[in-house]
């Protein structure tokens, strides 16, 4: 499996953000997406280490894409991103096979954290 990390965000400034914070603690950013479908199209592409996904965007939400992704590799390691009160909605993604949650507004050393623990 290749190394890096697929930033799914339907918003362009939260993937530049979480890309920022990831390269500058040393990990690769092999790919972005800003949906679900086109998530999944990348992670077949790209095999990525790790998904970084949002829950809510356009097109395919993020619990759909964590579906979908897990038929494709039933290994493959996500973690979800959420806003504040969408505690609902974390529960039924880690349940869809989700390893880990960060909240936003994200903290560098919280995404840093749930990174090392999903790859390690």
């Amino acid at each position: 499996m290749a190394n890096g990390i697929l930033i799914v965000d339907d918003a362009s400034f939260m993937r530049m953000m979480i890309k920022d914070i990831l390269t500058k603690n040393g990990f690769e950013v092999v790919g972005e997406a800003e949906n679900g479908l086109k998530a999944l199209e990348k992670f077949k592409e790209l095999t990525p280490e790790l998904v970084i996904m949002d829950i809510t965007m356009p097109e395919m939400d993020g619990i759909q894409a964590v579906k979908e992704i897990k038929k494709v590799d039933g290994n493959a390691k996500i973690v979800m991103c959420s806003a504040m009160g969408q505690q609902a909605m974390v529960i039924e993604a880690i349940q869809a096979g989700a390893k880990d949650f960060i909240v936003k507004p994200f903290q560098a050393d919280r995404v840093i954290e749930a990174v090392k623990k999903v790859l390690s």
